[in-house]
């Protein structure tokens, strides 16, 4: 059940939440909150995988609401949507660039389009990442998005990938701004060009005569030709590199005229600079024979963390070198790590029995909090950085920031759900094996 919280006054909005929410209750929890100060303590309390901010709300400091998520992101990841009164505010709140905002949208586009955004997000809920409290999904990931005709089914899935991947540490970011402009571009080409067949030549007319395009991108997207065209999107998230294919139901276009060797953009262009714009930021881009279909690449980021929490901000990160030793096996543990980057060994009376990166976040913990002595050493398998945090400084920090000992308190929880999951299965594995071996007795 992923919860909604709802920071609002507009009866509409809550109105429009509350009818889609019913359709989806098996797995929404909305929570409606028409007071600041709640919302925020809601947000440190309840840590809601995602936050329906209304800027329409006159009484609602939306602003003081984004800034205390913008501020600790390693905390508060998941999932804002932002409903805003027009098209000027939408596009300031996506000149942030937060990484955790799904999509913006205006109060109209927001009622005739919540109900399938939580549709899509029902299907999807392995992209609202939670940092800790969801498995990540492992070494290497696949899967296919279906696209309808629609810029908002764009930008969504755009988000999806691009916000998951950075919430998990597989692109920094520069990779970030990469990913997302070429997707957007190769996603908005196929859309415009490929299922609604407007020509170069017809958009330059439009634009030029004053229109919005997507005035004619919603007139020709919802001709009985092309409203049932759909956009493929599929990806492969490897050990080194994430692969990305889109694929319209167009006519294809011809790509070669286009794939100069060495082309750049020219930014004085109006419209047209996609293709060279996308080449010049990711690996491997490539059509098909018939042109309606792309594929390229991006390199993924290793062992190193993207955000940092905030409470541990004010501390000085430690820089250690390879073969360097963090901590020793039966010292008083009078530090807790946070890794930011690299790969660190644990040695338990000199034997290699785990590998510690980022995506493990702390070295020492338990020992830390039950006040034990180290169980094992840890060396630094390369560079790498870590913030060191005194015991008696963190444990007046959680007094100050209680909401993050709660936060804690579920991340060594869900560990231990992790581990006796992982104990279950290796028992129903050897009880299998005792039963084959007995069989052949």
């Amino acid at each position: 059940m992923k919860k909604i919280l709802v920071a609002s006054t507009n009866k509409e909005v809550i109105s429009i939440v509350k009818s889609a929410a019913r359709k989806f209750s098996e797995n929404f929890d909305p929570i409606f909150c028409p007071d600041t100060d709640e919302a925020l303590s809601l947000i440190d309390y309840e840590l809601p995988e995602i936050k329906v901010i209304d800027y329409t709300s006159k009484d609602m400091d939306s602003n003081r609401i984004l800034a205390a998520i913008h501020a600790d992101p390693w905390l508060h990841n998941g999932g804002i949507i932002a409903v805003v009164p027009n098209p000027a505010m939408m596009q300031e709140i996506e000149d942030k660039k937060d990484p955790n905002i799904i999509i913006v949208l205006t109060l109209y586009t927001f009622k005739e389009n919540f109900e399938r955004l939580l549709r899509i997000l029902q299907g999807n809920q392995k992209f609202l990442f939670n940092r800790g409290i969801q498995d990540r999904m492992g070494g290497q990931e696949k899967g296919t998005f279906i696209c309808d005709n629609d810029p908002l089914d764009i930008r969504l899935y755009t988000s999806f990938l691009v916000n998951y991947l950075y919430c998990s540490n597989r692109i920094d970011d520069e990779g970030r701004y990469a990913l997302q402009t070429a997707l957007m571009e190769l996603l908005t080409n196929a859309l415009e060009h490929g299922n609604c067949k407007i020509s170069y030549d017809e958009k330059t007319a439009w634009m030029r005569s004053g229109k919005n395009v997507l005035d004619l991108i919603n007139e020709k997207r919802n001709l009985p030709e092309n409203k049932d065209k759909k956009i493929k999107i599929a990806y492969f998230i490897g050990k080194d590199k994430s692969h990305f294919s889109i694929e319209d139901e167009g006519d294809g276009f011809n790509w070669r005229a286009r794939m100069v060797a060495g082309d750049v953009p020219d930014f004085e262009l109006e419209h047209g600079r996609g293709i060279s714009l996308s080449r010049g930021l990711v690996t491997a881009l490539h059509y098909n024979d018939k042109g309606n279909a792309v594929s390229f690449e991006i390199n993924n980021v290793h062992d190193v963390a993207n955000s940092v929490p905030g409470i541990m901000v004010p501390f000085a990160t430690v820089q250690y070198k390879r073969h360097e030793i963090v901590c020793k096996q039966d010292d008083p543990s009078n530090d807790l790590y946070f890794i930011v980057s690299g790969r660190y060994g644990v040695y338990t009376d000199g034997k290699l029995v785990s590998v510690l990166t980022p995506d493990d976040m702390f070295i020492g913990e338990m020992a830390f909090l039950l006040n034990d002595r180290r169980s094992a050493t840890i060396l630094s398998a390369g560079e790498g950085k870590l913030i060191r945090i005194p015991k008696v400084s963190f444990l007046n920090l959680i007094r100050k920031n209680p909401h993050y000992g709660i936060f804690l308190s579920k991340l060594l929880a869900q560990r231990v759900v992790r581990q006796n999951n992982k104990t279950v299965e290796l028992s129903e594995e050897i009880k299998d094996l005792k039963n084959r071996l007995e069989g052949r007795v």
